[in-house]
C-alpha cells in the first residue's frame, strides 16, 4: 500500500474502528456486570436458603422447653452438612463470633457489615461481601435469633467467592477474547470495504483529470452493480459522449474551414481576375471583357451569400447554445413562408437539372409563429434535398393541413443519396454531417429541429440509402395552441 493509500485509508478505518470498540467495550462491560450479578445474586439466594434453613430449626427447638437453646446450637453448628461449602457462625450480643462449624474462631473483631445491617429493626437478614486479611473474597449472610436466644445474638453463614470470581473471569475472557476476535474481523473487513470504495473513487479522480486535459480515451473499470459501479458506468458513458462530442466538434472545425475557403478561395481567384483584366485594359485603352465582368461579380456575390449564409448559422447556433436565441411571435401565413422558399431554390434547382415540384394547397390554416425563423427552417431543408439529390433527381414538395385543423404538415421528399440507417438518429445532432462530400457546416439541421421544437413542432426525418429522404415537418395551427 502506497503512502497516498494510507492517508485515505487510515481517517476511515480509525474513525470506524473507534466507534466499534466503545460499543463492543459497552457491550462486554455490560455483560460481566449482567453475569456477576446473576452469580452473586444466586450465591446470596443459596446463603439465604441455608440460614433460614438453620434458623427454622433452631425455632423448633426454641419452643421446646425442655431443650438447652445453647447446647442445640453448638450442635447444629458442629453437625452442620455444607461446612465444607460455607461456614456458619454463632454470634453473641457483643458482635463477637464465638462458635463456627469449622471450630476455629476469631480471636480478633472483624468488620461485619452484614451483621450490623441485621441487627437493624426494620432488616430480616444482612447481606455483604467483603474481603478477608488475606485478601479472599467472602460473601455473608446473617441472620437475628435475639427472639429465641438469650446467649446469642444472630448466626452468620459465609462462603469464598473465589469459584465465581473464577467463574467471571474466566467469562471476561471469553468475551475479551470473542470481542478482539470481532474487532480483527471487522477491521480486515473495513479494510476490504474502504478499499473497495476509494481503488475507484481514485480511478474516478484519476480519470476525470485526464478528462479535464482532452484525453477521453481513459476508462474506469467497473468492479461492482452497486452505487459506486453506477457511478463509474455514468462517466465511462460521459467520457463516450464526450469524445464523440469532441469528435463532432473537430470533424465541425474542419468542415467548416473548408467550407469556407472554398468561397473565400473563389472570392479571392475571381477578384484577383478582375483586377488583372482592369489593369489590363487601363494599360491597352480597352474596355475590358464584360461577359466576364458579369460571370466573375456573380460568382462572388453568389460566393458571398453563401458565406453569409454560413455565418448566419453559426451565429443563430451561438445564440442557441448561450439561451439568447429569441423568435418574435405573430401571426403568419405558412403558404407564403413555403413559397418563397420554394422560389428561392427554383432557379438553382434548374442549373443543377433538379426538378422540383411543389403541390401548393389552395388554403392551410394560420400558424402563430416567427415567420424569418420558419423561413429559415424551409430553406434549410430544401437546401439540403437539392444538395444532397444528384442530376436529374426530383425533390417533391408538399403541405396539408392534418388532424382536422388542428396542425400544419410540410412534407419535402428527394431521391438522393439517403442517409445509413446508423447514422439516421445522428443528423439532427449538432456539428454532425452524414455525407462528407456534400457541401455544409453540419449545423444547419440542429438549428432547424431547435426553431421547430420551439414552435411545439416536430421535425421528422425518414430515410433510406440510395433511395431518398423525407423530411416531415408538423406545426400547431394557430387556434389549437390558443
Amino acid at each position: 500500500m502506497t503512502t497516498g493509500q494510507k492517508k485515505h485509508y487510515t481517517p476511515l478505518i480509525t474513525n470506524n474502528l473507534a466507534v466499534i470498540v466503545l460499543i463492543l467495550l459497552v457491550i462486554e462491560l455490560a455483560l460481566i456486570y449482567a453475569v456477576q450479578n446473576y452469580y452473586y445474586n444466586s450465591a446470596r439466594q443459596y446463603l439465604v436458603s441455608k440460614v433460614n434453613a438453620v434458623n427454622g430449626v433452631l425455632t423448633r427447638y426454641a419452643a421446646d422447653n425442655g431443650t438447652n437453646l445453647s447446647a442445640e446450637i453448638r450442635s447444629t453448628l458442629e453437625s452442620f452438612s455444607d461446612k465444607d461449602k460455607m461456614e456458619l457462625m454463632a454470634i453473641d450480643y457483643d458482635g463477637t463470633i464465638v462458635l463456627t462449624s469449622s471450630g476455629f474462631s476469631a480471636d480478633y473483631a472483624i468488620s461485619m457489615p452484614d451483621y450490623d445491617m441485621a441487627m437493624q429493626d426494620d432488616e430480616t437478614y444482612g447481606y455483604s461481601t467483603s474481603r478477608t486479611a488475606n485478601g479472599e473474597r467472602i460473601m455473608a449472610v446473617c441472620f437475628p435469633i435475639t427472639e429465641i436466644s438469650e446467649e446469642f445474638s444472630a448466626i452468620r453463614v459465609v462462603t469464598s467467592l473465589e469459584t465465581i470470581d473464577n467463574t467471571v473471569a474466566g467469562f471476561v475472557l471469553t468475551v475479551t477474547v470473542v470481542a478482539v476476535a470481532v474487532l480483527l474481523l471487522l477491521g480486515f473487513s473495513d479494510l476490504y470495504f474502504v478499499g473497495s470504495i476509494l481503488r475507484p473513487i481514485r480511478e474516478i479522480n484519476l480519470n476525470t483529470e485526464k478528462f479535464a486535459q482532452g484525453d477521453f480515451s481513459a476508462r474506469i473499470n467497473q468492479e461492482s452493480e452497486d452505487e459506486i459501479g453506477e457511478l463509474c458506468a455514468g462517466i465511462n458513458h460521459m467520457a463516450d459522449e464526450l469524445s464523440t462530442a469532441e469528435a463532432m466538434k473537430n470533424e465541425f472545425i474542419s468542415s467548416v474551414s473548408h467550407e469556407l475557403r472554398t468561397p473565400l478561395t473563389a472570392i479571392k481567384g475571381w477578384a484577383e481576375t478582375l483586377t488583372d483584366m482592369a489593369s489590363d485594359a487601363a494599360s491597352e485603352d480597352t474596355p475590358p471583357d464584360p461577359d466576364m465582368m458579369r460571370k466573375g461579380l456573380h460568382i462572388i456575390v453568389g460566393e458571398t451569400e453563401r458565406l453569409s449564409e454560413m455565418v448566419e448559422e453559426l451565429l443563430d447556433f451561438s445564440r442557441m447554445q448561450s439561451g439568447h436565441f429569441s423568435l418574435q411571435m405573430d401571426t403568419m401565413d405558412i403558404l407564403a413562408e413555403l413559397g418563397d422558399a420554394v422560389l428561392i431554390y427554383m432557379e438553382r434547382a434548374k442549373k443543377d437539372n433538379i426538378r422540383v415540384i411543389y403541390e401548393e394547397p389552395e388554403m392551410l390554416p394560420f400558424v402563430f409563429g416567427d415567420k424569418n425563423r420558419i423561413r429559415q427552417v424551409f430553406i434549410n431543408i430544401i437546401d439540403n434535398a437539392i444538395k444532397y439529390s444528384d442530376s436529374g433527381g426530383l425533390v417533391q414538395i408538399t403541405a396539408e393541413s392534418v388532424e382536422d385543423g388542428a396542425a400544419v404538415r410540410i412534407t419535402v421528399q428527394d431521391s438522393g443519396c439517403g442517409i445509413k440507417k446508423s447514422d439516421l438518429g445522428k443528423v439532427k445532432t449538432k456539428f454532425y454531417k452524414p455525407n462528407h462530400t456534400r457541401r455544409g457546416s453540419g449545423i444547419g439541421l440542429a438549428v432547424a429541429d431547435e426553431i421547430v421544437a420551439m414552435h411545439n413542432g416536430t421535425l421528422d426525418i425518414d430515410s433510406e440509402e440510395g433511395v431518398g429522404t423525407t423530411v416531415t415537418i408538423t406545426l400547431p395551427a394557430k387556434n389549437a395552441v390558443q
